[in-house]
């Protein structure tokens, strides 16, 4: 990944809308004036390099970075971070955050009426193999209250970041689980206008990946340019 992976080559409606009047805070947030584009310097083209020893060894499970067990479901999220022709991007950073099963995010923010898990902190890291190959051990989210209009809630998601070799080079996204009810009602996931493109952001169960007993899992790849890249966002919640 370098800085041109900000720059999607897909076609429109495939990405999320920068004003998309049904997600309210999009009125205020998106751009009203056409974009300036800046000539680039070597400080845009190189940055620091994220190197293994920033990785802690419990960093992408988020059920093992506390004294006891968090509550919830247990699953497993895996995938492949892959470029425009499908080659793995190794050694891509990526960062996860997201509510615990309750819907609760461990943020000074979060006011929702719901109870925070003290096991549980709800983010991860881990740099990807030399196969683009990422995973995280987790608790599947719960819906929650947002406040966008009456009784707006949030599907569950999980939320990811991914930086390249410098950190200029950060896409965020979001992603979902399959069958979730709330996806139609949801102005989020609704501000991509094409609905392949909304399903790229839905992961699949993958039974192979499961443990008997112990955890379902699901699998989610990540495709950073071209006509069948992942929806991406500059902000989201």
């Amino acid at each position: 990944m370098n800085e041109q992976s900000t720059v999607s080559l897909a076609a429109p409606g495939t990405q999320p809308e920068y004003h998309f009047p049904a997600y309210v805070s999009s009125i205020s947030r998106s751009p009203r004036m056409p974009l300036v584009l800046l000539p680039e310097t070597p400080s845009e083209r190189t940055g620091p390099v994220f190197g293994h020893g920033l990785i802690g060894e419990r960093d992408n499970d988020l059920t093992a970075q506390h004294a006891g067990d968090p509550i919830g479901e247990r699953i497993l999220v895996q995938g492949r971070v892959l470029d425009e022709d499908g080659r793995p991007v190794r050694g891509a950073l990526v960062e996860v955050w997201q509510a615990n099963a309750a819907g609760r995010y461990r943020h000074k923010v979060d006011v929702h009426d719901a109870p925070l898990d003290p096991n549980f902190t709800g983010a991860g890291r881990m740099l990807t193999d030399e196969h683009g190959r990422y995973w995280f051990k987790t608790i599947k989210p719960g819906p929650y209250p947002w406040g966008n209009h009456y009784n707006a809630w949030r599907p569950a998601h999980i939320h990811f970041s991914l930086f390249g070799a410098g950190v200029l080079s950060r896409l965020v996204t979001q992603m979902y689980f399959p069958g979730d009810p709330l996806q139609p009602l949801d102005p989020i996931f609704n501000s991509i206008a094409d609905a392949a493109a909304r399903q790229r952001l839905v992961s699949r169960l993958d039974m192979d990946r499961s443990q008997p007993d112990f955890m379902l899992a699901y699998s989610w790849d990540v495709v950073l340019r071209g006509r069948y890249d992942t929806p991406f966002e500059e902000t989201g919640r």
